[in-house]
């Protein structure tokens, strides 16, 4: 029985093993939702759900671990064994705002959700404080703003409210907090002041505002009053009259207090510490307008403005000139005067840098004038101690114009072709503006106001241009117009198209002339001509001023060294040089040297001709005489012996012969009877070699001389004589 069961019992764990070895499960999908919906109020409760389809081979428990994130930060995690999570929120607040998503997780598997975004709408109510209830105008109360359980990022608005007028609103940008805190300066007339605060944040649809906070009051104390500004006797006024103002105020402390009195931007009078100021003046008609009254103390400052008016007594006076334009030594009548009329105390003054200068206390001044004369002049009229003055009159008095003198500004009266010509025309004298007038030839060019001289460019210069130029001074003297005398101005042509050639061309005999010709295709004279030859630098060899377009240099006795290239030069006033082109010049031989070294060249080759004749005919000679050598063989050595070894006192006699040698080692005959036959007979000469002993060198030494044989042969040659001479070789001892 127990083996039975044992039996059932492994057979049940192997099925119950094999079923849990095949577990199969896959997600179908993973969803998140929101309750009760995607857009909650701002302290409702709201649930999100996550809920995992998936699907199971078997029926068996599977453990779910849910994840839930809010703009990719997690705020959930559960597990469960069930396919639905919740992330309960009792109160939703607006940092609940955003996209949320879960993931879940099964054995090795992960699935995500979609997102889905949650509004939570509306924001809390913002708390406003102050740090101070009660403040003094010039002062600066701080204020803080919160919105509890929000969360950054937010913006902040402070407002400023002021009975009857808009209110001033500042706004701050805060990252970091749900806070932030604003000054505001209390100005005068701030009495009674209100503050509230709102706040802004950022969602998808735009930005949301939260409700404005409490409103909190804060009351303002002067330190003083606004000025009071009064005039004595009135603020309506006649030139002459006295009038004074007051300003003063009321403080409760005195100390720091400054009142300042001006006049548009013009401060007429101030004072420290006191409560009131005064200012008083004789009125003019400039006092007209509006006057201020400003008391400072610290950062207040409060102002009263009053307008005063100030009537004419008498208009200004009006002068006036007999002629404002005059020639020297004219009279001048200068006429003071006030319409209506009235009586009055009158001078006429002139203006000056200085200052005015009195000329004199009436209405009417007369004058002859000159130069100096001219400038400035005005008068003045007094009634009741009031003084007004007059518009100034400008007075100009005029010299007349010298005659003008025209020149070029270079100096030089000339100008090359294509560049301008700058003129000037000056008059030493005359008063000035004055008006010059330039001519080319009867054609104006230009009109030029100035004080004492004027200038021209003429761009337009032509090779024709010979009429002349002359102008024309002029200023406001009756005196009219004078003209300068004519100025001709001579036109400078360039240098254009430099060639070089010469004659004899390219090959020229030593010791003959050559002559090189420069010219020039166009240009003003003189033209300065240089002649160059290239080396490694540049030769000027000759140069030369022609008023001409072209000049010839003769070469006298021409080298052989002065083969080369050679160019000219050639330039005038225009002081633009222009190169010719080069050309190559090969010094040669004259015909008479050539004839020379032909005929020593022919020379030397007969001569090398003879002597190579002579050389065969030597030769073939040498080669019939071997007979004659061998003849004379036996006679050549009892020479040689024979003079060997005569002793060296013997002179130059040779023993047993007919002849006595001479100072050129020539052997003469003694017997001179013997006549024209043998001096006639042909005579041959053979070289011998005999070895001789040395005495004073080595037994093994040997030497060599050379023995000649005469043969002289009778003109029948029936006989012959033979006779020996013999001559000492280089190299015997």
């Amino acid at each position: 029985m127990y083996l039975a069961l044992l039996v059932i019992f492994l057979q049940c764990s192997e099925l119950y093993a094999q079923g849990k070895a095949y577990q199969v499960f896959t997600f179908n999908g993973v969803k998140i939702k929101v309750e009760p919906s995607d857009k909650v109020k701002n302290g409702a409760p709201m649930s999100i759900i996550c809920h995992a389809d998936i699907s199971k081979n078997t029926d068996f428990q599977l453990k779910h671990n849910f994840t839930f994130f809010k703009d990719g930060k997690l705020v959930f995690m559960t597990i469960s064994d069930k396919e639905d999570a919740r992330y309960e929120i009792p109160v939703a607040k607006s940092a609940d705002t955003g996209d949320y998503e879960c993931r879940v997780k099964a054995g090795d598997k992960l699935v995500i959700s979609k997102p889905i975004y949650v509004w939570v709408a509306g924001m809390t109510k913002p708390i406003l404080t102050a740090d101070k209830k009660e403040v003094s105008e010039g002062e600066i109360v701080k204020l803080r703003c919160e919105l509890p359980k929000e969360v950054p990022p937010l913006e902040f608005f402070f407002r400023k409210i002021k009975t009857n007028s808009e209110p001033i609103e500042k706004r701050v940008a805060e990252q970091n907090q749900n806070f932030s805190e604003m000054e505001y300066y209390v100005e005068a007339g701030d009495n009674i002041l209100q503050f509230d605060c709102f706040g802004k944040r950022q969602v998808k649809s735009g930005w949301e505002s939260s409700q404005h906070s409490n409103k909190t009051l804060v009351t303002v104390k002067e330190p003083f009053r606004k000025p009071t500004l009064i005039t004595t006797p009135s603020n309506n006024l006649t030139e002459g009259d006295i009038i004074e103002f007051e300003c003063s105020t009321v403080a409760t402390e005195m100390r720091g207090i400054e009142i300042i009195f001006q006049k548009n931007r013009t401060i007429l009078n101030s004072v420290r510490d006191k409560k009131s100021l005064k200012y008083s003046t004789l009125a003019t008609q400039e006092d007209s307008g509006e006057y201020l009254c400003k008391v400072e103390q610290g950062a207040v400052s409060k102002t009263t403005k009053l307008n005063v008016f100030v009537s004419e007594l008498f208009p200004k006076p009006t002068l006036s000139a007999s002629m404002t334009q005059l020639d020297e030594n004219k009279d001048l009548i200068l006429n003071c005067s006030i319409n209506g009329s009235r009586k009055a105390n009158f001078s006429i003054l002139r203006k000056s840098s200085s200052g005015d200068i009195l000329l004199k206390k009436s209405r009417i001044l007369a004058i002859k004038v000159n130069v100096n004369d001219t400038g400035s002049y005005t008068c003045k009229a007094e009634v009741k101690g009031i003084v007004k003055e007059s518009k100034p009159v400008r007075i100009s008095v005029y010299a007349p114009v010298s005659k003008p003198t025209l020149s070029v500004v270079s100096g030089s009266p000339e100008v090359v072709l294509g560049k301008p010509l700058q003129l000037i025309c000056h008059s030493v004298m005359g008063t000035p503006p004055i008006t010059f007038t330039f001519y080319k030839g009867n054609e104006i060019k230009k009109n030029v106001t100035n004080d004492t001289y004027a200038t021209f460019l003429d761009e337009d210069i032509g090779l024709n241009d010979n009429g002349g130029y002359k102008c024309d001074a002029r200023n406001n003297h009756s005196s009219g117009v004078k003209t300068s005398n004519i100025l001709n101005v001579t036109v400078i042509v360039p240098i254009r198209g430099a060639s070089l050639g010469s004659v004899p061309y390219g090959e020229v005999e030593v010791g003959s002339d050559t002559a090189f010709l420069c010219s020039v295709m166009e240009g003003s004279w003189p033209i300065d001509f240089k002649f160059f030859k290239k080396t490694d630098h540049e030769v000027l060899l000759h140069e030369v001023r022609e008023y001409s377009d072209r000049t010839i240099w003769h070469k006298k006795t021409m080298k052989r060294k002065d083969t080369g290239t050679y160019y000219c030069m050639a330039s005038n006033r225009a002081s633009v040089d222009v190169r010719s082109h080069p050309i190559t010049i090969s010094v040669i031989l004259a015909a008479w040297q050539k004839g020379v070294i032909a005929a020593f060249v022919l020379t030397a080759m007969a001569g090398a001709g003879a002597v190579a004749l002579w050389w065969f005919l030597r030769k073939k000679k040498k080669a019939k005489g071997p007979s004659m050598e061998m003849s004379g063989s036996a006679l050549a050595p009892n020479l040689t012996n024979e003079k060997l070894t005569r002793p060296p006192s013997d002179g130059n006699y040779y023993s047993g012969s007919g002849y006595i040698e001479d100072n050129e080692n020539h052997m003469k005959s003694t017997d001179e009877s013997k006549g024209p036959d043998l001096e006639s007979a042909e005579v041959d000469y053979t070289e011998v070699e005999v070895s001789t002993l040395d005495p004073h060198r080595a037994p093994e030494q040997k030497g060599t001389e050379t023995v000649y044989s005469e043969i002289r042969k009778t003109n029948n040659d029936s006989m012959e004589s033979r006779h020996s001479r013999i001559y000492g070789h280089p190299d015997a001892t």
